[in-house]
């Protein structure tokens, strides 16, 4: 599944010698109830369950994740500016099954299935975390610039490329395992 991305913008602070970085990782399951009848298939009862569809496909797993950042600078003598503190933000979410009701060959083949749905989806969540690490330690490494207006653009810049880059190794994540049938998660 595709992740979404924003960002906030940043505003100026007090001065500074050292950049201070931090991730803070916000994260929610949202499980969906799944009730199977006896004469349905697996696969029926989870494309009847589920409400996830993107482009009018019926997935039954999904994860979102979102990053935001905000920095702080300081201005010296000269007008130069340099960051002086990074916070990243991160917020994901996993939408999976969650089988109420089964017959003991449909549990058995859920149990067996969900395991690897799960991985799939938190390979996901890994690129949110990727992406906010990689914000987080670009925008704090970021050298003196000129000015501070010239600073906040290059701050965000890099962090709407980083974006960019985790969002399309995300998008060839799902191509490369079939959004997860080569990891297991798949139905007969």
């Amino acid at each position: 599944m595709k992740a979404v991305t924003l960002f906030l913008a940043p505003w100026a602070a007090a001065a500074a010698t050292c950049a201070q970085a931090a991730v803070v990782e916000e994260h929610a399951d949202r499980p969906y109830a799944v009730y199977a009848e006896p004469a349905d298939t697996l696969r029926q009862a989870l494309n009847a369950a589920t409400p996830i569809t993107v482009d009018g496909q019926r997935f039954h797993g999904h994860a979102h994740w979102d990053v935001r950042w905000t920095f702080r600078w300081s201005r010296d003598a000269s007008g130069r500016c340099r960051i002086t503190e990074v916070t990243t933000r991160l917020r994901s979410e996993v939408q999976l099954p969650e089988l109420r009701r089964a017959t003991p060959d449909q549990r058995a083949l859920f149990d067996r299935y969900l395991p690897a749905l799960s991985r799939h989806e938190q390979g996901h969540v890994q690129f949110g975390r990727d992406a906010a690490r990689a914000i987080d330690q670009g925008i704090a490494q970021l050298p003196a610039a000129p000015d501070c207006a010239t600073l906040e653009r290059q701050a965000n810049a890099l962090g709407h490329r980083l974006l960019r880059e985790h969002t399309e190794r995300e998008r060839q994540y799902d191509r490369d395992t079939r959004h997860g049938a080569s990891q297991g998660a798949k139905l007969d």
